[in-house]
């Protein structure tokens, strides 16, 4: 089980954490929104602040980041397997600079992609940041 604490108050983010959720038929993933009380009552040794700047997740005790994250996750769900070009050597230094700078302006990026910047915690658009309510009831 890999476990992603994300920032649900970030469209993108919630956007990608809906689509991994849609693929995880086998269960792969916990998603658990930093915002939440799960997370302060649960995984409090998780730095919030740390998280809150680079995607942050868990698997076996051991802590990930980053781009290792994102590629972990859709490996983990069978999909987008051309992600995992973004962990070769040397793609890796500029894929990992890339996303810093992604991450630091998540908020600006979100904004000029889908004209909100920022989800009203974690329920915007009637529940369409809200991870649980987008999840498909098969």
């Amino acid at each position: 089980m890999l476990t992603i604490f994300y920032d649900s108050l970030c469209p993108l983010c919630t956007k990608e954490m809906n689509a991994l959720k849609r693929f995880d038929q086998d269960s792969q993933l916990e998603l658990v929104d930093l915002h939440s009380e799960r997370y302060r009552r649960d995984f409090s040794y998780v730095d919030f602040d740390a998280a809150m700047r680079v995607l942050h997740a868990e698997k076996d005790g051991v802590v990930i980041t980053g781009l290792d994250v994102t590629a972990a996750a859709w490996k983990a769900v069978g999909r987008q397997p051309w992600v995992q070009i973004l962990r070769w050597p040397v793609i890796r230094w500029f894929a990992d600079r890339a996303y810093i700078l992604f991450a630091n302006n998540r908020y600006r990026i979100s904004w000029l992609l889908t004209g909100k910047s920022r989800c009203d915690q974690g329920f915007c658009d009637g529940g369409a940041c809200d991870v649980s309510n987008q999840i498909r009831k098969d």
